[in-house]
């Protein structure tokens, strides 16, 4: 059978484009004489689609929008099409389900069985499973369709997740019910590393049941989370005979031979790619469909000639064109003339918009202010007078933004924002915050790979690199005088809070001070990131949904 893959790029709730992406890929679908077209999870909806399943009315335009999708479609294509749907099941509830559309009807509808309930997911939240697996048949062939999540069964996720007994693997399911192939769509988030672990799960199916394997996956951003796409097929012997863009939309042609099962042969790797591409990759694609997602066509950040905004901004520059990035150096009486320099550079390097707005004028102003003043000056260079650095410049980009409706960057990373090393309505404003689920270390990586991979030129200015970083926002301040050096604060948060281990397990690899310190901080400054714009989830546990952590709680348990 010949099948058209589809890794296309919805939008949340717009049921009406994400049906004309449908329509558009059965064009090409039909010149390349494609007998089945598959597109991915919940398409129809978008996926998130969250509490909108909620809303009244919805999950039944879904379900209209795909029957007016079967009566549009060319004569004699078939399509699997991913939505939520009220069709088959009980009254007030709803399913995650693929239909089989088909000259003009719907033949078939089939429900997710495990509905994932772990980290940002929350499907047990809307929908029903199904109560029997089955496979769909088209001419003659029977297809084992399941959805994302059933595929994983068996596969440990996190520490905090265990699937209940009494729950079966549905593609062994499907398999012993005469499935012919295997069909997955899939609306699977990117982690770092998760394409590799997808691949494995899909050939350990293969290799237990000698069936090949098709799995459609999203591709795209949708709020905090990006879709890398990487969509595969198998053969039956486990060899990767497809393998789709990552970060990208994309649709192939694939023949799918009607041959028996070949004994198993060593298959390729998939499609090397470094750790700095993906992340990076990520990073741009997340920000540019938040972007047009949301309206916006332009951002606006402070550049300080640090590394933080100085990759910001570059990846602003890819995701919406450098004639849409505007930003503002706003040098205080710390600046140093390098910090303007690197500054500058960086502008001048991406061709960005840029301008000049010493804060210095707007700083003695507070000085000057009665009460406030006071304040300030019993504590010469202290944190309320750092803090309100940071809040001048929030205030003068969130100024930009609300004139122009620009969308407003946050810079900080993953490292500060843990320990709370940053500066509510200073640093943290802005909508977005592009760099809160990486890392201090992977800043720095994903930097040096633009100037010497990706660009192949100095971009990104070597000194904003190489120099010791620092706020500036007090005579001779290194960000070393407060925190640990990165590397060892990145391997301690990374333990805390990717793999939830313990200060004494901790302890054993680094100085136990040291641990305790930057555990204390964790947890004390929940607090301020509740109150961080949404950026992009990279990692295994993104701070937001993903890690739900008191505010107002002691961590008195040794």
């Amino acid at each position: 059978m010949k099948i058209a893959l589809a890794q296309l790029n919805p939008t949340v709730g717009d049921l009406r484009g994400n049906v004309a992406l449908v329509r558009s890929a059965t064009e090409q679908a039909v010149v390349a004489g494609a007998e089945l077209l598959i597109t991915s999870e919940l398409l129809i909806s978008g996926y998130p689609p969250k509490d909108l399943l909620l809303r009244e009315g919805f999950a039944h335009a879904c379900d209209r929008a795909v029957s007016a999708l079967a009566k549009e479609l060319p004569r004699g294509l078939a399509v699997l099409v991913g939505h939520p749907t009220k069709w088959g099941v009980t009254e007030g509830r709803i399913a995650n389900a693929a239909s089989l559309l088909l000259d003009g009807e719907v033949l078939d509808t089939v429900h997710k069985t495990l509905l994932p309930n772990y980290d940002v997911f929350d499907e047990q939240r809307y929908f029903r499973p199904t109560e029997r697996v089955r496979p769909m048949e088209l001419r003659g062939i029977k297809l084992g369709v399941h959805i994302c999540e059933d595929a994983w069964f068996g596969e440990p996720n996190t520490f905090y997740h265990e699937r209940p007994l009494q729950q079966a693997d549905p593609v062994a399911e499907l398999v012993s019910f005469g499935a012919d192939v295997l069909i997955n769509l899939s609306g699977s988030p990117f982690e770092r590393d998760k394409p590799h672990r997808r691949l494995n799960i899909l050939r350990r199916h293969v290799s237990r049941h000698r069936k090949p394997f098709v799995f459609v996956n999203q591709v795209g951003g949708n709020d905090d989370l990006v879709f890398d796409g990487n969509s595969l097929v198998l053969d039956s012997a486990g060899n990767v005979i497809e393998q789709f863009k990552p970060f990208d939309t994309d649709l192939r042609i694939v023949d799918l031979p009607s041959s028996p099962p070949l004994p198993l042969t060593p298959s390729p790797p998939l499609l090397h790619r470094p750790r700095e591409a993906d992340l990076l990759d990520a990073l741009i694609l997340g920000l540019r469909d938040y972007m047009r997602k949301s309206g916006f066509t332009d951002c606006v950040l402070g550049l300080s000639g640090g590394i933080d905004s100085a990759l910001s901004a570059y990846i602003a520059a890819q995701a919406a064109g450098k004639e849409h990035v505007h930003g503002l150096l706003m040098p205080s009486r710390y600046s140093s003339e390098h910090s303007i320099g690197d500054a500058k550079l960086l502008a001048e390097n991406l061709g960005i918009d840029h301008a000049i707005i010493p804060i210095d004028e707007m700083h003695r102003a507070y000085e000057a202010t009665h009460l406030v003043g006071a304040d300030l000056a019993s504590q010469p260079g202290g944190l309320a007078d750092q803090n309100l650095q940071a809040r001048i410049r929030g205030a003068l980009v969130m100024i930009r933004s609300n004139r122009h409706g620009w969308l407003a960057l946050a810079t900080g990373n993953k490292s500060e924002l843990a320990v709370g090393y940053c500066t509510l309505y200073g640093d943290m404003a802005g909508g977005f915050a592009v760099l809160c689920d990486l890392f201090k270390r992977d800043v720095y990586a994903v930097s040096r790979y633009i100037n010497d991979v990706r660009e192949g030129r100095e971009v990104i200015p070597l000194s904003s690199i190489t120099k010791a970083p620092s706020a500036e926002l007090a005579p001779n301040q290194f960000d070393q005088d407060t925190l640990p050096p990165y590397p060892v604060l990145d391997a301690i948060l990374e333990g805390l809070v990717e793999r939830e281990e313990s200060v004494a397990t901790l302890s054993r690899q680094f100085p136990a001070e040291t641990v305790r310190w930057v555990a204390t901080k964790l947890d004390r400054n929940e607090f301020k990131r509740r109150q961080m714009p949404p950026g992009i989830k990279l990692t295994s546990r993104a701070f937001g949904s993903g890690r739900r952590m008191p505010m107002a709680a002691k961590f008195d348990f040794g």
